[in-house]
């Protein structure tokens, strides 16, 4: 829920590094809740390592968001 509003966010501030930010948290989206789904409806063991990897997108993605809006 909360990175659907920074993605809402990254529309307003509408700067260049707020796409790049908007873009990171949609891949984060993709990667941690689609591993985790895929994980869910195949068990297939492998999924849940990319998982941590979509969560690093939520991370940088937040935190170039907070930039861009620091910067104007």
């Amino acid at each position: 829920m909360y990175h659907a509003l920074a993605l809402i966010l990254c529309g307003v501030i509408a700067t260049r590094g707020a796409a790049t930010a908007g873009w990171l948290l949609q891949l984060g989206i993709v990667v941690f809740s689609g591993s985790l789904y895929a994980l869910a409806l195949t068990g297939v063991k492998g999924l849940g390592a990319i998982t941590p990897l979509g969560g690093l997108a939520f991370l940088v993605g937040w935190g170039w968001l907070a930039w861009s809006a620091w910067r104007g």
